[in-house]
């Protein structure tokens, strides 16, 4: 269980962090950066929950990505043979079951959307519109974990990897789903301009 009975500790004014394992890495440091950009895709999630109280499936399905967010921030910020946060100490891994989850409620938004005739663009409703800035969010978070996973000495676990992926795609039909299921999607015309 994390406590945090102290919430400044003047330990980065040098501008190092510490990760789960006690390891200090700068600021700027790719795993620091992937899962601080996670941080910010659950802080727009918050934003886009004061407008999904009256639709208790999505709200419910966005308060565990919440949470799934959370275990994939730990996955990232803990490295492999360090002391976790999970059970008993344990290294708190993203699961395949957590992927799993998303993807069927993937399904259960998807099977209410009519078929996209265009691109959309992000708009139409308050949630809808802040679900598209959380997918793009969450886009770079994946951009991140891959370069990460890719450095010389660097791991990121296969399955974080999907569930971040996954959940930009969530946050897609999401959004669909949060502009009266597709009714209020602002679709692309292109060359509109010309």
């Amino acid at each position: 269980m994390v406590v945090l009975n102290r919430i400044y500790t003047r330990t980065g004014d040098d501008g190092t962090t510490s990760l789960g394992s006690g390891e200090r890495r700068k600021k700027y440091d790719l795993r620091v950066d992937a899962y601080g950009t996670l941080d910010e895709v659950n802080a727009v999630v918050g934003i886009v929950r004061l407008h999904t109280k009256e639709d208790a499936q999505l709200d419910g399905m966005l308060a565990r990505i919440q949470n799934d967010i959370f275990d994939v921030e730990a996955d990232l910020c803990i490295l492999d043979g360090s002391k976790g946060k999970g059970p008993g100490g344990a290294k708190l891994n993203v699961t395949g079951k957590q992927v799993q989850w998303i993807e069927r409620q993937i399904d259960i938004l998807n099977d209410d959307l009519p078929p996209l005739r265009s691109f959309i663009l992000p708009g139409g409703t308050p949630a809808a519109a802040y679900l598209h800035l959380a997918r793009t969010m969450c886009r770079r978070a994946e951009r991140l974990m891959v370069e990460l996973r890719d450095q010389p000495g660097e791991e990121v676990t296969p399955e974080a990897i999907q569930y971040v992926n996954r959940l930009s795609d969530f946050l897609f039909v999401a959004g669909r789903h949060a502009n009266d299921r597709g009714e209020k999607d602002v679709l692309w015309q292109p060359g509109q301009h010309r």
